[in-house]
């Protein structure tokens, strides 16, 4: 590790490497499930699907410390629309990369096919049903979480799970990713696990690596509390760390 300091409630983790910071957050949500199992019987937890997961995940898949028969696994945003084998769809990104890796308790996925106020219902009630324990998260280039991009963003929103339009920055970060070629084959529209169904974690772990993030990090740790930036919340959770690489810390 290169360097650890807190900014406000955040705890923030700077390695030299993807690689280090990957296994390095890996190693603490092994800790963290362990004690959840131990204090609940099972834990719950929501993971993001994303490139900049890749380290994480693959660490993670090749835990032998993780009692995965009892870990419920959710998502924690998708596409409206795609087809149900579509590559670029986060279910089907989270089944190749963890979910059919390890053998999960229960798997819970979004449907990118079924109609978005119907699914969006079916989902709260299965976060109310398990409440979620633990994040594995990462920051958007516009400082997203999950897809709460800036203008659909509330920290105090009362729903659990909404439909959302993507804005532009949101959409060429799928493209810069190279899960779609281009922008105008990015759906416009998405479901989204709200800010506080992801904070209400008890934990959360936010994985953040490359240069292409630097700018939402900076804001998110530098810059005020606001929606604007939706990630600079985790500076109020009192129970959330951020795991960054030398490219993502490039502007502190």
């Amino acid at each position: 590790m290169k360097k650890s300091f807190k900014q406000d409630g955040l705890q923030v983790f700077i390695y030299d490497t993807r690689g280090e910071m990957g296994a390095a957050a890996a190693a603490d949500i092994e800790k963290a499930v362990a004690e959840v199992q131990t204090e609940k019987g099972f834990c719950n937890m929501i993971y993001a699907a994303a490139p900049s997961q890749n380290e994480v995940l693959a660490a993670l898949a090749g835990s032998k410390k993780i009692d995965w028969t009892h870990v419920r696994a959710f998502h924690m945003d998708e596409y409206i629309g795609l087809t149900a084998d579509a590559p670029q769809g986060f279910g089907n990104f989270l089944r190749a990369a963890l979910f059919e890796k390890v053998p999960f308790g229960s798997v819970y996925c979004l449907d990118s096919t079924a109609k978005p106020e119907t699914e969006a219902a079916r989902y709260a009630e299965l976060l109310r049903e398990y409440p979620v324990d633990i994040t594995v998260m990462g920051i958007g280039e516009n400082g997203h979480i999950a897809f709460n991009d800036p203008h659909e963003a509330f920290f105090d929103d009362p729903k659990q799970v909404k439909t959302v339009t993507l804005d532009e920055t949101c959409r060429m970060q799928q493209v810069h990713d190279g899960c779609f070629a281009r922008l105008e084959d990015v759906p416009e529209t998405a479901l989204t696990l709200t800010i506080p169904a992801l904070c209400a974690a008890g934990r959360v772990f936010c994985i953040v690596p490359a240069r292409t993030k630097a700018r939402a990090v900076y804001q998110t740790l530098r810059g005020p509390v606001t929606e604007e930036c939706p990630a600079s919340v985790l500076r109020r959770h009192p129970n959330a760390a951020l795991y960054l690489d030398q490219d993502s810390a490039a502007k502190l």
